[in-house]
């Protein structure tokens, strides 16, 4: 017993051992030397905290003293009769850098020389601990990134700690530069537009950014003008016109990428100002330019196999298959929206350095912010659930006709957020999804699309309806013989019947079978006008056909 409470005693003191060891650990990395081939140490350069290393350099940049900015940079890597002449290249161009690159946070360079975050709580990882390393920005290259930092360093066992760009950085600014420097076409220009202007910015920036902004509205409207006549000449319908409408927005958002690129990378390399927009702009033209480029070659091609032809009519009884196949696609092409949509907006946000840049704020702020954006989207989401919960239960298809809030009219599209449907006259009704559903409607093309219409007529009482049958039946007859009269149903299920009765007269109802819903009201108005005509003939004037005035005045 003794021997194991021995040994379990030696793994506690090891144990706190190694987290003394570790809660220990120096705020600084130990150097041999740094920069021994500069002069002294100006007395204007100041290293001891983040902030004043920071300020050291920018002042010394502003004079263009790089000699002095020289001394912020770890110059270990070079030799030492080097260091004197490459040591100020390096630091003007780190300057450069770091003005086209980077958007200087100032609230992360503290005025402490351990640069301890006292403020924080358990969402700041690193709140209340001495900082050793601070980093600034990082850098694209290939095929490794780069990163800008600051470090704290301490020279030998007796030296003070102090505040520098550390040797990974240094050796990296060559690289930086050759990509993210001043191109040759920038250093050609007059000197007076590489001069500074305002809000940090160059003239040539002022004067450039808005030139850079109509060429890449001119080349977006000649791109989209070039493929509109190509459709025209190529394409007049069919897939391939389709196809070519599906990639127009696809192919300008992307060109209009393309050029930014380009230009900024190539021509004209921004400050970090116009950077800090311009760089998630792009990475959003060409995310959303793939994004939507899937989306609308998918949504073509399922059009095309759900109508090969522009004059398909897909509310004809034998297009049911079609109806059904339209709706659950469109329900696909929504799923597919949502999906594009979330992996779009991750893309940009793990990319893009505007959102890096606020992601602690984000974090910080995401409850509230879900909150706000819950119940400020709350009616959009609502209707694309709506929109999934019409194409699962199938309760109303694309094609369907359908009577809502008393309008003849069918379903013709079945959107993200609302309903479009065509009245039987032509116009468009537009019904957000969410009262599209929670409305009764009546759908006559669910089951089959034979229907009967009834014609209503209020007759006297003293109405011979056994005569009226047999007109009725003889103009059915005679409309069947018409070219409208092929929308017609079985003519046995023709029936007249007494409906109803009241001081006024009788309800007589006429029954039209009908095999098309969707023709339906076209026959039953034919049969109607007919049977009135039919209805005068037969009877005398003074036979009573019709109630008395009157009696209907009266009532």
């Amino acid at each position: 017993m003794s021997c194991l409470f021995r040994s379990a005693l030696v793994g506690i003191l090891c144990l706190f051992s190694v987290t003394a060891a570790h809660a220990q650990q120096d705020p600084w990395f130990a150097v041999d030397a740094v920069n021994t081939g500069l002069s002294d140490l100006p007395e204007d350069v100041d290293r001891r905290t983040p902030r004043t290393a920071m300020e050291s350099f920018y002042r010394a940049a502003a004079a263009e003293d790089w000699a002095s900015a020289a001394h912020l940079l770890d110059l270990s890597d070079l030799a030492v009769a080097d260091q004197a002449v490459q040591g100020p290249e390096l630091a003007e161009k780190l300057f450069q850098l770091l003005e086209r690159k980077a958007v200087i946070d100032w609230s992360t360079f503290l005025q402490r020389p351990d640069a301890l975050q006292a403020r924080g709580g358990q969402n700041e990882a690193q709140a209340g601990e001495p900082r050793r390393s601070l980093l600034l920005r990082d850098v694209s290259l290939d095929p490794v990134p780069s990163a800008i930092r600051l470090n704290r360093v301490k020279v030998g066992e007796n030296g003070t700690p102090f505040w520098i760009f550390p040797r990974e950085t240094v050796a990296d600014i060559d690289a930086m530069y050759e990509v993210y420097g001043p191109k040759a076409f920038e250093k050609n220009l007059p000197s007076v537009l590489r001069q500074d202007a305002f809000l940090g910015l160059m003239w040539w920036e002022i004067l450039g950014l808005p030139l850079l902004l109509i060429a890449a509205g001119g080349l977006g409207y000649f791109v989209r003008a070039t493929l509109k006549w190509a459709n025209r000449t190529f394409a007049a319908s069919g897939l391939p016109s389709r196809i070519l409408h599906a990639i127009s927005t696809p192919l300008v958002v992307a060109s209009v990428a393309i050029l930014i690129s380009s230009i900024t990378r190539n021509l004209f390399v921004f400050s970090g100002q116009i950077d800090l927009f311009i760089g998630p702009l792009i990475a959003i033209g060409f995310v959303a330019a793939v994004l939507m480029l899937i989306v609308n070659v998918v949504e073509a091609i399922m059009d095309t196999l759900i109508a090969p032809g522009d004059d398909v009519d897909l509310t004809a009884p034998d297009r049911a298959e079609s109806r059904v196949a339209a709706t659950r696609l469109n329900a696909a092409k929504r799923i597919l929206v949502i999906l594009v949509v979330l992996i779009g907006s991750g893309i940009v946000l793990s990319t893009a350095d505007i959102f890096r840049s606020i992601g602690l704020s984000l974090l910080a702020s995401a409850g509230a912010l879900t909150l706000v954006m819950g119940f400020a989207a709350r009616d959009v989401l609502g209707n694309i659930m709506a929109s999934l919960q019409i194409a699962l239960n199938q309760s109303a298809r694309v094609g369907d006709r359908i009577i809502f809030e008393g309008e003849l009219c069918h379903v013709e599209r079945i959107h993200m957020t609302f309903v479009q449907l065509r009245h039987w006259e032509g116009t468009r009704m537009i019904v957000p999804v969410k009262e599209f559903v929670s409305k009764a409607f009546r759908n006559w093309s669910l089951v089959e699309p034979e229907m009967t219409r009834v014609i209503k007529l209020k007759l006297s009482p003293r109405a011979d309806v056994e005569r009226l049958r047999q007109a009725f039946f003889d103009v059915v007859r005679e409309v069947k013989e018409t070219e409208i009269g092929q929308n017609l149903g079985d003519l046995d299920d023709m029936a007249v019947n007494v409906a109803g009765q009241d001081t006024l007269g009788i309800d007589v109802w006429f029954n039209v079978p009908c095999a098309d819903a969707n023709t339906s009201f076209e026959v039953a108005c034919e049969v109607r006008e007919r049977l009135l005509v039919r209805a005068n003939e037969v009877f005398d004037k003074d036979e009573a056909l019709y109630p008395q005035s009157a009696v209907a005045d009266a009532a």
